[in-house]
């Protein structure tokens, strides 16, 4: 069984750089597999952030991560400037799926994508609860 290719940035609709890290660094000398967990997250996050006025420390609306997957095409290392692409890839009433992927600064090919799953919440109710209007038209602007 082949596997397709790994998207390229054609395929994603907003960049952020990061640094990746001497901590991120496993013993094989690569970026460990657990790391671009964080990278997708910190793209995700401050997409929300910045552009949908998520309020990590005060709001009453908190993102849950539920499901999450990745897959990876070429090692990359410390010290090495990667940037991390976002879309959305479905949206719904009170949840979001990012297609998320990593690639070496400047290259066309990811290196590693996954997604991962945001399920809206009250956060004192401990529920779910709608997508509020800021965020939901933050995020329709990232839909393939």
């Amino acid at each position: 069984m082949s596997r397709p290719g790994p998207p390229t940035r054609a395929d994603y609709r907003v960049f952020y750089p990061i640094s990746t890290r001497w901590s991120d660094n496993d013993i094989y000398g690569h970026v460990n597999n657990v790391t671009y967990y964080s990278y997708f997250d910190t793209a995700a996050n401050r997409y929300l952030i910045e552009e949908g006025g998520l309020d990590i420390s005060d709001g009453h609306i908190v993102g849950y991560v539920v499901n999450s997957g990745c897959e990876y095409h070429a090692p990359i290392t410390y010290p090495e400037p990667v940037e991390a692409g976002l879309r959305v890839d479905r949206l719904g009433n009170s949840s979001v799926q990012y297609g998320l992927a990593i690639f070496r600064e400047g290259g066309e090919q990811a290196v590693a994508h996954g997604h991962f799953v945001h399920v809206f919440v009250d956060r004192a109710a401990d529920k779910s609860v709608p997508i509020p209007a800021t965020l939901r038209a933050a995020l329709e602007r990232l839909l393939e």
